[in-house]
């Protein structure tokens, strides 16, 4: 009877709240985190995360390489609108100062200072972005990930407001328009008027596969991005991390991000 009683209650809430993207199915199968399945083949971790060897992504990487960026925006049909304010980006990359505002001295070497650091969703475990969505479109998954339910996204983009690393992207046009890779008709395409971001291949994970932008590194037989459970003392990702020193991205707001930086033995010339 109570379970009956929450399906009815969620189904009025969405048409009081005028969701016409979430469907009555939809809202009868349940919350997207009560629709959270797992295959025999998936891969599992108490709290994933990742570690990202600038040095080995500086040194070992082919000059300019992207192949991280252009493997993980072509798996998930990240549109290519052509102009910086309406860019939609799940993996870039940002200039140190940008990157770490708080943990600028003004003494780095000038060629560190000016090295592309990768950025994307960190992934927090305090996540901002999922505690200020009214309609818990972002939510946090059991195992760590921030993930975005794009039919309960109503667009209110309080969610990049209260994400401190700019990691959320608006789709102010039609998405679907501006797709310049193969269509991935694997991964949901999205709509004008909601917000998106890297999700850490959760798909890839159900599928027993590492993220895209992982594989593709390895791919280019550069090392710097090891993904893991940060949970897990065996894992590649924390022994990476007990053996090198690493930093995170505002450390000081509390968000505690999954995504830590190892720098240091770079060369700088």
């Amino acid at each position: 009877m109570e379970a009956s009683r929450r399906k009815f209650l969620r189904i009025g809430g969405a048409c009081a709240l005028g969701l016409g993207a979430l469907g009555i199915s939809d809202a009868l199968a349940g919350s997207s985190e009560e629709r959270e399945t797992k295959r025999a083949e998936a891969l599992s971790a108490a709290r994933w995360g990742m570690a990202i060897d600038m040095k080995k992504c500086w040194e070992n990487g082919k000059p300019g390489c992207i192949e991280c960026i252009l493997a993980c925006h072509a798996c998930h049909n990240v549109p290519d609108i052509g102009n910086r304010k309406e860019e939609i980006k799940w993996l870039w990359t940002e200039k140190y100062e940008n990157a770490f505002p708080g943990q600028l001295s003004g003494l780095e070497p000038p060629a560190f200072r000016e090295r592309p650091f990768l950025v994307l969703c960190n992934h927090c475990a305090n996540a901002p972005c999922a505690r200020v969505c009214p309609t818990r479109a972002t939510f946090k998954r059991a195992d760590g990930i921030t993930m975005i339910d794009y039919h309960r996204c109503i667009g209110c983009r309080y969610c990049m407001a209260a994400c401190p690393y700019g990691a959320r992207s608006f789709n102010f046009k039609e998405p679907r328009e501006h797709i310049k890779t193969e269509l991935n008709r694997a991964f949901p395409t999205r709509e004008r008027g909601v917000v998106e971001n890297c999700n850490f291949c959760e798909e890839r994970l159900g599928a027993g596969k590492v993220p895209a932008c992982v594989e593709a590194c390895e791919k280019q037989n550069c090392g710097a991005m090891v993904f893991g459970d940060l949970e897990d003392p065996g894992s590649k990702v924390r022994k990476l991390l007990a053996a090198h020193f690493s930093i995170r991205r505002k450390p000081e707001l509390g968000t505690e991000p999954g995504v830590y930086y190892i720098i240091q033995g770079a060369h700088y010339a």
